[in-house]
C-alpha cells in the first residue's frame, strides 16, 4: 500500500476510485466505504484510494470539544491496508486547509490530480469551507469534471447508527461485547511495555504494564483479553484503572496477565484487544482478599475462553 502524506508528492498514483473522511476506528459503516471502494476500483480498473485528514478536524477546529481517538495514524493506516486500499494520502488538516474552498480542492486533486473515476462519501460527510464539500457539491462537479459521485448508506446495529463517537461511549461505560460488533473485531490498545511496581509478580500474577499509545481506553475493570505477542494471539485478563487496593495512582494503567507464559516483554510493543467485561475495579481490604479475588477473575476468563463460540476466537483476533 502506498501512503503518502499531502498530495504534491510525484509518485501518487492516478486514475482513482476513492473516498475521504477520518474514519476513526474503521468501524462497520466505513468498512462499507471501503468495501465499495474497492469493488468498484476493480470494476473499473483503478486503485481504490483513501484521503484522510490527521489530526482530526475538530482538533484543530473546536478543541475544547475534539474527540479523542480510537485509533493512532498508523492503526488507522494498518487498517486500510487490511481492507484493500491500495493508497492512502493523509492531509494534515489545519485552518488553512479548513478555509479551502470545496470546489477548488475537488477540481485541483481529486478531478486533475488523482483522475478520480468515482469518489462515495459516507452518509453525511462534509469537507471544506463551511462544510460546502457535501454530496451535492459531488454530483453536481461530477457532470461537469466527468466522475461518478454517490453516498454510501449508514449502518445500523439494533436500530442504533454505527458511528465512532457511538463506539467511544461504549467503551467508556465497559460495553467492549457490543463496541465489538459495531467495529467488526475487538477493540484493541498497544504500547510499550514499561516498569510497574512488580505487585503482581510477588502474589503470583505477573502483569506486562502498558504504556498506550492510545487516548480511548475501556471503562475501570477487568476484562477477559487477548494479547498478541509474537505474532500469536495468546488469552488473557486485563485490568484498566488505578489500582485502589495500593491507594490508588494519578495515572490509569492496563496490566495484562497472560496465561500460560513467563517470558520477558520489558520494551516489547504489545497489542491488547479486549473481548469481555469481567467486573468493575474495586478496592480491597488487603493483600489476600485481593489474591483470591484475581484467582476468581482468572477462572472466569479461562471458562469465558472455553465456552463454545468462544474457544477458537484467539484465531480470528
Amino acid at each position: 500500500m502506498k501512503i503518502f502524506h499531502g498530495t504534491d508528492n510525484a509518485g501518487i498514483l492516478r486514475s482513482t476510485v476513492l473516498t475521504l473522511g477520518v474514519f476513526d476506528g474503521l468501524h462497520l459503516g466505513h468498512q462499507k466505504i471501503m468495501e465499495t471502494v474497492v469493488s468498484r476500483a476493480e470494476a473499473v480498473g483503478a486503485v481504490p484510494t483513501a484521503i484522510t485528514f490527521d489530526p482530526h478536524p475538530r482538533a484543530v477546529l473546536y478543541p475544547e470539544n475534539a474527540p479523542p481517538l480510537l485509533q493512532t495514524l498508523d492503526q488507522r493506516l494498518a487498517n486500510f491496508e487490511v481492507l484493500g486500499i491500495r493508497q492512502v494520502i493523509v492531509i494534515r488538516f489545519d485552518k488553512t486547509f479548513a478555509a479551502q474552498n470545496a470546489e477548488v480542492f475537488l477540481r485541483d486533486i481529486v478531478h486533475e490530480r488523482l483522475q478520480a473515476k468515482e469518489v462515495y462519501l459516507g452518509k453525511g460527510f462534509a469537507f471544506g469551507a463551511g462544510r460546502g464539500g457535501n454530496i451535492e457539491l459531488l454530483r453536481k462537479m461530477s457532470a461537469e469534471l466527468g466522475f461518478y459521485a454517490d453516498e454510501v448508506p449508514e449502518v445500523c446495529l439494533r436500530e442504533q447508527r454505527i458511528s465512532s463517537s457511538k463506539i467511544r461511549q461504549l467503551l467508556a461505560d465497559g460495553k467492549v461485547n457490543l463496541a465489538r460488533r459495531m467495529l467488526g473485531r475487538p477493540y484493541g490498545v498497544e504500547g510499550q511495555i514499561v516498569h510497574g511496581f512488580e505487585r503482581g509478580r510477588t502474589i503470583g500474577f505477573p502483569t506486562a504494564n502498558l504504556k498506550p499509545t492510545n487516548r480511548v481506553i475501556p471503562k475501570y475493570g477487568v476484562y477477559a483479553t487477548a494479547t498478541l505477542i509474537d505474532d500469536v494471539w495468546r488469552r488473557s485478563i486485563t485490568n484498566v484503572g488505578v489500582r485502589p487496593t495500593f491507594d490508588g495512582d494519578k495515572e490509569p494503567s492496563i496490566e495484562t496477565y497472560v496465561f500460560d507464559f513467563d517470558g520477558d516483554l520489558y520494551g516489547d510493543v504489545l497489542r491488547v484487544r479486549f473481548l469481555h467485561r469481567i467486573r468493575d475495579e474495586k478496592k480491597f481490604g488487603g493483600i489476600d482478599e485481593l489474591k483470591t479475588q484475581i484467582e476468581k477473575d482468572t477462572r472466569r476468563a479461562l471458562n469465558y475462553f472455553v465456552r463454545l463460540g468462544v474457544k477458537n476466537s484467539l484465531s480470528i483476533v
